[in-house]
């Protein structure tokens, strides 16, 4: 069966993720982390796409994406994938490639999911047993958010704005969320919404959602449909 066309709809947040082949690294080194986040943020600034926020760990990356046109993200990636790739192979002597297919992404609704998502990324060296605090972490967009640094990188997304109305009421409510973290069951529905390509959102935000666009959002329903009960008179 043919495989659906990436989900992307302007003005809305995507997840994204990009795994190394066979889970192995895409960096070697903070310079190497540095060229690819550079990469990044020049090919979206590039293609009118906002990165609201992201994680570089070594072997995957997450970003949190907002585009301004419909091929926005899949020119931003496919540019990335092509300067990056060269860059490493050429450095770093090796040939093939890099990437583990396809970047899986999701569409998000942005009230329900997105401060959560942000949350996703920056726990996901916490998870991974990097580091026992976001904070000791410098390949995320974790220590702009919670006000240690100032990341170039970054457009924070509006919704990170309505956190306070002073950037400290607004790091420190971001940290709290961070410190309380995520229930299991929205960690696996952003994880599982990614990997698999259907949006993310309530009832009524995929209904919205569905109308604009061809590509269909969800998965059908499972099983054959129940059949007619005709009744004898």
């Amino acid at each position: 069966m043919a495989r659906l066309p990436r989900l992307t709809v302007p003005g809305y947040p995507h997840h994204v993720i990009q795994r190394g082949n066979n889970r192995q690294a895409i960096v070697s080194n903070n310079a190497d982390r540095e060229v690819l986040l550079d990469a990044l943020s020049d090919n979206a600034r590039k293609h009118q796409v906002a990165i609201n926020a992201y994680v570089l760990m070594d072997n995957h990356f997450h970003l949190l994406l907002t585009p301004e046109t419909a091929d926005g993200v899949p020119l931003m990636m496919q540019a990335v994938g092509r300067s990056y790739v060269r860059y490493y192979n050429d450095l770093h002597r090796r040939t093939g490639t890099l990437w583990e297919g396809r970047y899986k992404s999701t569409l998000i609704q942005t009230e329900r999911y997105l401060l959560a998502c942000m949350v996703y990324l920056d726990l996901n060296p916490v998870r991974a047993g990097l580091v026992s605090d976001p904070s000791e972490y410098a390949w995320s967009s974790y220590r702009h958010f919670s006000g240690q640094m100032q990341d170039r990188r970054v457009t924070p997304h509006p919704m990170y704005w309505n956190l306070g109305n002073t950037p400290f009421a607004r790091e420190a409510a971001y940290t709290e969320m961070v410190r309380v973290g995520l229930d299991a069951p929205s960690q696996r529905a952003i994880t599982d919404a990614t990997l698999q390509g259907w949006a993310l959102g309530d009832a009524d935000f995929m209904s919205e959602l569905q109308k604009k666009t061809d590509r269909r959002i969800a998965p059908s329903p499972r099983g054959r449909p129940p059949s007619a009960v005709h009744k004898v008179v």
